[in-house]
């Protein structure tokens, strides 16, 4: 019936717009993650040219830092990806409703 399309559409609906502040927000983190991994880069470089004495343990934890910000940063956009084709389906289903429910219309504005 119209009115179960129309609920559909409205979740649906609901969905995608959920999906989109999604990927908006996992955008924003993305960004300031790549702002750290550039400081934790440079910090890093700063400490290789001042010949800190314990340099060895320095750039080791240095290195281990910027590897797990690299794998956070890799899936925020695994997920920012994901959410972006989720977001791109419901709109698809979205539209399919949509003329179904005009499809729907005219047919019984025919009867």
């Amino acid at each position: 019936s119209v009115q179960w399309t129309e609920c559909n559409l409205q979740l649906m609906t609901q969905r995608a717009l959920e999906a989109e502040s999604n990927v908006e927000k996992l955008k924003q983190e993305n960004f300031i993650l790549q702002g750290e991994l550039d400081r934790f880069r440079m910090e890093n470089e700063n400490l290789r040219a001042g010949q800190t004495t314990d340099l060895g343990a320095l750039k080791h934890n240095m290195d281990f830092a910027l590897q797990n910000l690299q794998k956070i940063i890799t899936g925020a956009n695994w997920s920012i990806a994901q959410l972006t084709s989720g977001v791109e389906s419901l709109h698809f289903v979205a539209e399919v409703l949509k003329s179904t429910g005009k499809i729907s219309e005219v047919g019984a504005e025919k009867e």
